[in-house]
């Protein structure tokens, strides 16, 4: 009896060890810019749907029809500034409002700030059938996939997923070279 005690107290004791060397603080792992907005969390970026890729709709647009989308998002290039006109549909555009752009490279697992002016823009009025917009100048440090997160007034709005290839940087040379 007393033995079998013994192994009932040895045996607690090392499923208690084992349980306790499991409970690791988790920190996070997908490390945010120092200067990113604070309403920008890891919490959205991890709620990514990568599936729902960005189209291209009204002739020249590339985004998430009746949402937003952007002219210029056509030509990716790498690490090259390019001029990018975004595009809000939204119920009610209230004058004065800000959109804020985060980039997250989905192999790296990387936010950037992809607007070259700062995190954060002023939205203008209707055009091109959207009830705001705003043009920047972008600059996309890598290829591969992208979710470029939209906010407006520190609210996540909508999510932009594009495939930025290093191919569209040659066109772009040959024909301002050759003029193709």
């Amino acid at each position: 009896m007393k033995q079998k005690s013994m192994v009932f107290i040895f045996l607690s004791m090392l499923f208690l060890i084992a349980g306790c060397s499991k409970n690791k603080t988790v920190e996070s792992k997908l490390p945010l810019p120092e200067d990113i907005p604070e309403f920008v969390k890891e919490s959205d970026i991890e709620k990514i749907d990568w599936d729902k890729k960005a189209v291209t709709f009204n002739g020249n647009i590339i985004g998430n029809e009746n949402k937003s989308g952007v002219i210029g998002a056509d030509m990716p290039s790498i690490n090259i500034n390019q001029k990018w006109m975004w595009h809000l549909w939204v119920n009610e555009y209230p004058i004065g409002a800000k959109l804020t752009v985060a980039g997250f490279h989905r192999e790296t697992r990387t936010v950037h700030q992809i607007i070259t002016t700062g995190w954060t823009i002023d939205l203008g009025g209707k055009n091109n059938g959207a009830d705001a917009h705003a043009p920047s100048s972008v600059n996309i440090p890598e290829a591969g996939e992208w979710a470029i997160l939209l906010y407006t007034d520190g609210k996540l709005f909508d999510t932009l997923i594009y495939e930025i290839n290093k191919s569209k940087v040659w066109i772009i040379i040959l024909v301002s070279t050759f003029g193709f």
